[in-house]
């Protein structure tokens, strides 16, 4: 097969696992539609937010007729729900979420009151929308990239192991070292603008992320030792890609940093009593 086709092989397996991993995940932003009014209503909701400010939840909502309020609470914390009104901005309902340290959670929905009709929204399920640090653009645009071409390379030189060993070597050292700046130099780094810490992998946490950067690049380090070292190289080098590959379908940020109000709770009422 040529090399071309081989590379647009990859390509297409990359961006697909990409938007699979990101449209899947805790973080993507919930969407939905309702009739009101007779009126069709959109909404998405957000379940992330960067920075130090409070998180805006907004709908456009014609009908001034229409009011509403947030519903929301910290996650796993185990207080109480707390009612905000929507405030009318036009023709928008707007209200914010007050701000949470790095890796704080709220769980939060929206009540709509049409008359003597209330809708919640979403229908089925509440939002969890987790907060973060800002992550500098030096460190963010380079991990990103390093990561995609990373998972690019690798299944190129999967591909390429399939039907011959020619330029192996130098593929399974591009897949290493591209996963390693991306997933081991600056992943770290965002996760400590981010959440406050460097690694809550193994074996200090589970974190998802963490934990499948880890797997891919042992994957690929076993992978290089077989390349120069062993003479059924292809194998190997199949398996890495293979592993790269189904590991990064796993949805991003699954099973993430998490901040525990409990025991922050309890940190604190300790400090207070020194």
């Amino acid at each position: 097969m040529k090399p071309v086709t081989l590379w647009i092989v990859a390509l297409v397996l990359t961006l697909a696992s990409a938007i699979y991993q990101r449209k899947t995940g805790p973080s993507h932003p919930v969407s939905g539609k309702i009739v009101l009014a007779g009126q069709e209503v959109k909404y998405t909701f957000d379940r992330s937010w960067p920075g130090k400010t409070d998180q805006p939840v907004r709908m456009s909502v014609a009908d001034h007729n229409i009011t509403g309020h947030i519903l929301f609470h910290r996650y796993n914390s185990g207080d109480r729900w707390t009612a905000m009104l929507l405030e009318r901005e036009g023709d928008a309902l707007v209200g914010f979420l007050p701000h949470q340290p790095p890796a704080g959670k709220l769980e939060y929905r929206i009540v709509l009151l049409d008359g003597g009709e209330s809708f919640l929204l979403p229908v089925h399920n509440n939002v969890i929308t987790r907060f973060r640090g800002d992550v500098p653009a030096w460190i963010m645009i380079p991990h990103i990239l390093c990561m995609f071409f990373g998972m690019l390379v690798s299944a190129r030189a999967g591909l390429q192991a399939l039907f011959s060993d020619q330029r192996l070597k130098s593929y399974a050292l591009w897949s290493a070292a591209l996963i390693f700046l991306g997933g081991m130099v600056f992943g770290p780094l965002v996760q400590k603008f981010a959440f406050g810490e460097y690694w809550t992998g193994f074996p200090f946490g589970i974190d998802l992320t963490d934990n499948k950067t880890l797997i891919a690049m042992l994957a690929w380090v076993f992978a290089l030792y077989a390349v120069f070292k062993w003479s059924r190289k292809r194998l190997y080098v199949v398996l890495a890609s293979l592993v790269t590959l189904v590991i990064f379908l796993i949805p991003h940020s699954l099973l993430g940093s998490e901040l525990d109000y409990k025991e922050l709770e309890r940190q604190s009422a300790a400090a207070q009593q020194r």
